[in-house]
């Protein structure tokens, strides 16, 4: 099968491909074309997932296809934009039909979930990996970035973390466990949920933001830099879940949550005065710390006391001195 019917048959037919809100053109030309409103900016962002760095190389392809967009999706969240569209750079070792149709079909699933369309992409042949380009849009001056934290602003997360840490033990075959304690933690790894809803909730709310793809401590400390503030993260408030508990014990699933990263769940820094209508109105706001005046993270005990760790997350390339 050559690139042109790999993309017609497995990718071009797929209902995330018919276009959508903001797509005046998707695939079948050499560039896609989208329209924002007047008064409205374009949020762009790429990921790219390579096997046997951000997941195990023999997987389950429909679970593949729905993290791989999901992840991607993410930032749009962060930004607080309204989805419109992505594009998919797939490059792949070999051409096996029922893989490729399971991961179109999970790929699909997520972009119909996400309410973005397919405009567009490229297949070419090597060692796998999935580049995604996310596109959305967000009215002018209301982006979220990671640069307005103020001092006496509260810490906030979108709900439970270390989950998608707890699973990788189970994901690369080193752990079992029951299905109680599994089920949880491998869907938040293989399917997590983009916080698209929460992050447009957040604009003219939230005074800085991003999702936790590294580890709450490490992403913390890029607010901290943007935002020329301090901030600090205390370790008992800690939103764990009772199935990574369970499976790690109440340390193991803290320091899943300090460091673990591929939460995927909003954090997200506001005024103190924002959180009772955010509760009020049902939006799983869940706060973890507060900033400061300073520079950097720290990690604050029960007992007030600083116990930050050496290691606050994963890099990809380690800094040199």
């Amino acid at each position: 099968m050559g690139e042109f019917e790999l993309i017609r048959h497995y990718f071009a037919a797929a209902s995330c491909a018919q276009g959508g809100e903001g797509v005046v053109l998707g695939i079948g030309d050499d560039c896609a074309l989208l329209s924002v409103p007047p008064g409205e900016q374009l949020a762009i962002s790429t990921d790219t997932l390579v096997a046997g760095v951000h997941f195990p190389a023999v997987c389950d392809p429909f679970l593949l296809g729905q993290r791989s967009l999901a992840v991607a999706a993410s930032d749009l969240a962060a930004m607080g934009a309204t989805p419109i569209g992505f594009t998919l750079a797939l490059t792949l070792p070999t051409v096996h039909a029922d893989w490729l149709q399971a991961y179109a079909r999970g790929l699909n699933q997520m972009a119909e979930r996400c309410q973005l369309s397919l405009i567009g992409g490229d297949t070419t042949c090597g060692p796998l990996s999935l580049t995604m380009t996310v596109f959305g849009r967000v009215p002018g001056g209301q982006a979220l970035t990671r640069s307005g934290a103020q001092d006496g602003d509260l810490l906030c997360v979108g709900g439970d973390l270390g989950n998608a840490a707890g699973a990788l033990p189970l994901v690369l075959g080193e752990r079992s466990a029951d299905a109680g304690q599994a089920d949880p933690l491998l869907a938040h790894y293989w399917s997590p949920q983009p916080q698209l809803a929460l992050g447009q909730a957040l604009r003219g709310k939230a005074t800085a933001a991003l999702d936790i793809s590294d580890g709450l401590l490490a992403d913390c400390g890029h607010i901290a830099k943007a935002s020329q503030v301090a901030v600090q993260v205390e370790l008992e408030r800690l939103p764990l879940s009772a199935a990574l508990q369970a499976f790690l014990g109440r340390q193991g699933a803290q320091q899943a949550a300090l460091a673990g990263g591929d939460d995927y769940v909003l954090a997200f820094t506001l005024p103190e005065a924002e959180l009772a209508p955010l509760l009020a109105a049902g939006w799983p706001v869940r706060v973890v710390g507060r900033v400061t005046a300073g520079r950097g993270v720290s990690l604050i005990d029960g007992r007030g006391q600083d116990i930050t760790p050496d290691t606050r997350g994963y890099q990809h390339f380690k800094e040199t001195p």
